[in-house]
């Protein structure tokens, strides 16, 4: 099984409580509304929200994939640290594990850093596409999230 890790960091002018109570704690409410083209909707499977929960997300019809899920592995409200793993992937991964981490910066707004580890099976490479898709994919929801707070100052206070 090979091990590929890389990091990424996006910085907003959004602070981080809001930005993760956004993004992390009520994402399977607010994405879907946000990004009704991509993202159908997100069910939590089991549990409450944090350690241990499992959260389906399910793709607009016409998708690469039709559904993923993942399992929260920790989720700090007071650090604003989120870990979580995609389970049940394609044939090519074991499972994809990520570290989200909301950090202030001095003129009010957030240094956000997320950590991604693909596991792969057996002798498998991973290709550059297949991390760019995943780095677009995220810092498209950066995006769309942070727009909705810019335009929604009252929200997740």
């Amino acid at each position: 099984m090979g091990v590929f890790t890389f990091t990424e960091e996006y910085a907003s002018t959004i602070p981080p409580a809001r930005l993760f109570k956004a993004l992390i704690v009520d994402s399977h409410n607010l994405i879907p509304k946000l990004w009704p083209q991509a993202i159908k909707s997100i069910d939590i499977l089991r549990g409450d929200g944090g350690p241990g929960t499992i959260k389906q997300i399910n793709f607009v019809e016409g998708s690469q994939l039709s559904s993923m899920k993942n399992s929260v592995d920790e989720l700090n409200k007071e650090t604003f640290v989120y870990k979580h793993t995609m389970i049940d992937l394609e044939e090519r991964f074991e499972s994809i594990a990520y570290e989200v981490k909301f950090e202030p910066t001095p003129d009010g707004g957030s240094k956000n850093r997320m950590t991604s580890t693909y596991y792969v099976k057996g002798d498998i490479e991973l290709k550059e596409e297949d991390i760019e898709t995943g780095k677009e994919r995220a810092l498209g929801m950066y995006k769309v999230v942070e727009a909705f707070l810019l335009q929604n100052p009252n929200a997740y206070v």
